[in-house]
């Protein structure tokens, strides 16, 4: 998969995963992974650049004697998402145009 695409659909998704509720990291991964694969060297640095991009917040919460962070997306985020599937529905459109016009000329 094209780099840029993927970087794309991996800022998507983690900003989905938060959409309806914070979570925090290792959560992030086991929500993400059934539909695409990411490591946590994948994900930190994807929820640090949201987090300047202010498409999200952190904050802390003690769990079993430690600090675990958690990410809340912002309103930013949100938009971020919505204006993500407007884009998506381009995409569908130019995807369905290739795969037409290909099995047109393979039938040539």
């Amino acid at each position: 998969m094209d780099a840029g695409i993927k970087h794309g659909l991996l800022e998507a998704s983690v900003l989905t995963a938060l959409y309806r509720q914070d979570s925090y990291g290792y959560r992030i991964i086991k929500d993400i992974s059934p539909y695409m694969k990411i490591s946590e060297s994948t994900l930190y640095p994807i929820l640090r650049r949201l987090e300047a991009g202010n498409y999200l917040s952190v904050y802390s919460v003690e769990h079993n004697g430690r600090l675990r962070k958690y990410y809340k997306i912002t309103p930013t985020g949100k938009k971020k998402v919505i204006d993500f599937l407007a884009e998506w529905d381009e995409v569908m459109n130019v995807y369905k145009y290739i795969i037409e016009e290909t099995r047109e000329r393979e039938d040539e």
